[in-house]
Formats: C-alpha cells, structure tokens, sequence
C-alpha cells in the first residue's frame, strides 16, 4: 500500500442523544459549541435523504431529529436524536473491549473547571485527573456527558501533548 502525502482533516463528529433539545443546550452551555444548522427533523418518507437514510441505518430505520454545531476550531458535531426506532441508552462505562469509536476529545486549559462544569451539569467524572507530564503541565479526564457519550479532555493541544514527549 501507497503511504498518504497528507493527513486528511477531521470534518465533523456524530453523537446520538435520547433528547435533542437537552443535548444541544449541554453542548452550547457546557462546551461553548455553536448551532449552525437546525434542529431538523429527517424521516424515510423525505423524497431527498429518505432513501440515504434507509441505506445508512438500515431498513428498520423511520425518522431522527438532528441538530448540526460548531467547536472552537470549527470541527462539525452533529447530535442525533433517533425517534424511530428509539435510541437505546448505553451503559455510561468505557467500553473499550467493543471495538470502534470509543471517545472524542476536547482541549480545555482549565481542565479541573470543566471537569467540574460538567459533573455539575448532570455528566460524570470517569477518572482521574492526571498529570502525565509535570514538567509541562500536561493533564487528562475522561467524563462523559449526561447521554452516557464519553469526552476526554486535554489541557494542551493534541501536538503539544504528544511531540516530544
């Protein structure tokens, strides 16, 4: 295989919730994130992405709202709401044995602020608060939102935190 030239770039992150409206207003009120787009409601009976839903989420699919947001460094997030089926709530534990997506991270300098912002909100503190490197001030927790999806967070940028270390 032909190694890549360059790195593609992240475009956007996908999140589902069991409540829109709450999710959206965690994410801006908690995460500083802003709505660039909706919320929408999109169902199989929708002439344009009818048949494009039914193709990605299979033909048990019928309808989901969704709402599409910006980050800080204008990386897409999008929250998901699935109404038909209904979303299942998810175990708020790590599961990392499952394979695929197993958190997003976000940068935040005042990492024990935000840690406490979130708990505060009605998410959860998973673990510690670490110091992997001291000399730098480099710190991590994995939180997850009040949905159960799991956030780390780094108090530097992610090349900050892993050049040279």
């Amino acid at each position: 295989m032909r190694p890549i030239n360059s790195p593609k770039t992240i475009n956007h992150i996908a999140i589902s919730v069991p409540d829109l409206e709450k999710g959206m207003k965690w994410y801006q009120e908690v995460m500083g994130f802003t709505v660039v787009r909706g919320p929408a409601e999109l169902d199989t009976g929708d002439m344009q992405v009818g048949n494009v839903l039914r193709n990605i989420f299979g033909s048990k699919f019928r309808r989901l709202r969704i709402v599409w947001m910006s980050s800080g460094n204008n990386i897409g997030f999008e929250i998901f709401q699935f109404i038909e089926p209904k979303q299942v709530i998810k175990n708020q534990q790590i599961e990392y044995w499952a394979g695929g997506i197993i958190h997003f991270a976000i940068t935040e300098r005042n990492i024990e602020q935000l840690t406490k912002r979130i708990v505060e909100t009605g998410g959860r503190q998973l673990s510690d608060i670490c110091e992997l490197n001291p000399k730098k001030h480099h710190k991590l927790v994995f939180c997850s939102d009040p949905f159960g999806n799991i956030i780390e967070i780094y108090s530097h940028s992610f090349e900050q935190f892993h050049a040279n270390m």
